[in-house]
């Protein structure tokens, strides 16, 4: 049997043959001009066309009217009027809530501020707030006052394990007089709150620590 050699001079004319053809349909590739294909599917989220003078529109989906707004300044002023200004923690418990509202409160009621009524509650709204954080500074500087008053006086009064005293409580004393008799003579509309806390609180200093102001006949001491 003749046996077919890799060396065999038509082995080597089929290789050759072969090699030309293939060298040929590849420069015919190159040579033709490509063309873009079509994507396979359409983009599922299109951009839209944007006008360049076009206007944006703007939506809001909560809307008060006016009598929503005064109901809602009037539950908010009556709250915050009828709470215990000089119980400390229920202020910890509440103010934040009421922060929390009375940002809500100063959002929709811009719609109708310029109205003299609304405008007038919301100001009553606002100065109420202010007198509150007042009242309530002066209160916790008194109660820290009389606390200390308590421990320089040592265990059960008796001196044992006392701490130092306050050496300028006098000027302590008289800055929160000045302070309450200011706070009645700027806003007189408060004095139920201003009494039940600042006076009430210098009426209590003032059983450790003996000082002037002016309403202290009014507590009995």
């Amino acid at each position: 049997k003749n046996k077919l050699c890799w060396f065999s001079p038509s082995f080597l004319a089929d290789k050759m043959a072969s090699h030309i053809a293939r060298r040929a349909i590849t420069s015919l590739r190159l040579a033709a001009p490509r063309q873009a294909l079509a994507p396979a599917f359409a983009p599922r989220f299109a951009p839209a066309a944007v006008s360049i003078g076009a206007s944006r529109q703007y939506l809001t989906v909560v809307k008060y009217s006016r009598d929503d707004v005064m109901a809602k300044l009037d539950a908010f002023h009556a709250e915050v009027f009828a709470t215990n200004w000089a119980d400390y923690l229920n202020l910890v418990y509440n103010v934040p809530f009421w922060e929390v509202e009375y940002e809500k409160l100063s959002s929709i009621v811009q719609p109708y501020l310029h109205e003299e009524e609304v405008g007038k509650k919301f100001g009553e709204v606002q100065e109420l707030l202010d007198v509150m954080y007042q009242c309530e500074d002066i209160r916790d500087h008194l109660n820290e006052l009389a606390e200390l008053c308590t421990r320089a006086s040592g265990f059960m009064g008796t001196g044992y394990a006392a701490e130092d005293k306050v050496d300028n409580l006098d000027d302590h004393a008289q800055a929160c007089a000045e302070a309450y008799d200011a706070l009645l003579a700027k806003h007189p509309d408060f004095k139920p709150k201003i009494e039940q806390t600042v006076g009430h609180g210098l009426a209590v200093l003032r059983q450790k620590h003996k000082f002037k102001f002016g309403s202290m006949h009014r507590y009995f001491f």
